[in-house]
C-alpha cells in the first residue's frame, strides 16, 4: 500500500515547557481507516494538530505523498487540501451565518469558481445526509448536526485524508453510531480516515488498524487482537477491552472456557465463535 501521510521523530514542546509529543514516527497507508487509541492528555490532538501545519514541531517532520510539509502560506494551503481536520468540539469549526457559507468557506478560499464552490458544498451536505439545513443557523443544530456539518466542511475541499478528533465525543449511542457508519462509508468509498478516541467499544466495529498512544508516544501499533489481548499494554494505556472482550474473559476466567483466538471483540465475531462452540 502507498503511504499518503507519515511522521518522522516528530517533537513538541509548548511554550510553558511541557513535552507533548516524544519523537513519534507514524505512517498512514493510503486508503485505510485507523484508530489512534488513548486517553486523555495522551497527546492525540496534538498529534493530528501537526498533520496539515496547524501546529509546526519542535523538531521532526510531517511529510504529505512524500513530500515534507513547510510552513510559508502557500505549502500550508496545498497541505490543508489534502488534508482535512474535524475538530473535537464543532462549535470550534463552524462561524458562519448559514450552514451553506460554513461548508462553503474552505472551497471559496481555494479560489474555485462560484459554481463549483456551490457544487462542492451541495454535494458535501448531501452525502453527510444535511441538505435539508442549508440555509440555517449552525448554531440552531444539534450536537450530532454539527458534527456532520463539520465533516461536510471538509468533505467540500476534497481531501485525500480526513481526521477526526474524537467524533463520537458529547454524542449519544444513536449519535455516535451514525457519525462512526458515515466514516465507514466515507472510507469504503476511498477516503483515507484516521480517528483519535479513547472509546474500546466502537474501535473494533470499525478500525482493524490501532495506533495507542500514551505521554506523547505510540507505545503500540497493531490490531485489534494484537492490541486488546496484550494486558500490559491495556494497564500501560489505561484502557480495557471492549465489553464484548470483557465478557467472554469473564468467562474464560470464571467457566474455564478457553480462546485460542482471543477474545471476540464485537457482537459479530461473538455470534460467530458462539455458532462453533454450540454446533
Amino acid at each position: 500500500m502507498t503511504t499518503i501521510l507519515e511522521t518522522k521523530e516528530l517533537i513538541y514542546t509548548y511554550p510553558d515547557g511541557t513535552n507533548a509529543l516524544k519523537g513519534i514516527d507514524f505512517k498512514l497507508e493510503e486508503g485505510s481507516m485507523v484508530s489512534l487509541l488513548g486517553h486523555n492528555g495522551a497527546g492525540k490532538s496534538t498529534f493530528f494538530l501537526h498533520f496539515n501545519g496547524i501546529i509546526e514541531p519542535t523538531s521532526g517532520s510531517v511529510e504529505i505523498e512524500g513530500k515534507t510539509l513547510k510552513y510559508d502560506k502557500k505549502s500550508l494551503l496545498e497541505a490543508r487540501q489534502k488534508v482535512g481536520i474535524v475538530f473535537q468540539n464543532p462549535d470550534d469549526q463552524l462561524f458562519a451565518p448559514t450552514v451553506f457559507e460554513d461548508v462553503a468557506f474552505g472551497p471559496m478560499n481555494m479560489g474555485l469558481p462560484e459554481e463549483e464552490v456551490k457544487q462542492r458544498s451541495m454535494d458535501a451536505l448531501e452525502k453527510v445526509g444535511m441538505a435539508h439545513v442549508a440555509n440555517k443557523a449552525p448554531h440552531h443544530l444539534s450536537g450530532g448536526q454539527k458534527k456532520r456539518v463539520a465533516i461536510a466542511g471538509i468533505l467540500s475541499m476534497q481531501p485525500k485524508v480526513m481526521v477526526l478528533d474524537e467524533p463520537t465525543s458529547g454524542l449519544d449511542p444513536n449519535g455516535a453510531s451514525s457519525i462512526m457508519q458515515l466514516l465507514y462509508d466515507l472510507n469504503a468509498e476511498g477516503m483515507t480516515i484516521i480517528i483519535s478516541t479513547h472509546d474500546v467499544d466502537l474501535v473494533p466495529m470499525y478500525s482493524d488498524d490501532i495506533h495507542v498512544i500514551v505521554g506523547g508516544k505510540i507505545i503500540k501499533s497493531g490490531t485489534c487482537k494484537d492490541i486488546f489481548m496484550d494486558e500490559n499494554i491495556i494497564e500501560e494505556a489505561d484502557l480495557r477491552l471492549p465489553w464484548i472482550g470483557q465478557l467472554f474473559s469473564d468467562l474464560d476466567t470464571q467457566d474455564n472456557i478457553t480462546f485460542d483466538e482471543g477474545y471476540p471483540l464485537t457482537v459479530g465475531e461473538a455470534k460467530t465463535v458462539l455458532a462453533k462452540r454450540l454446533k
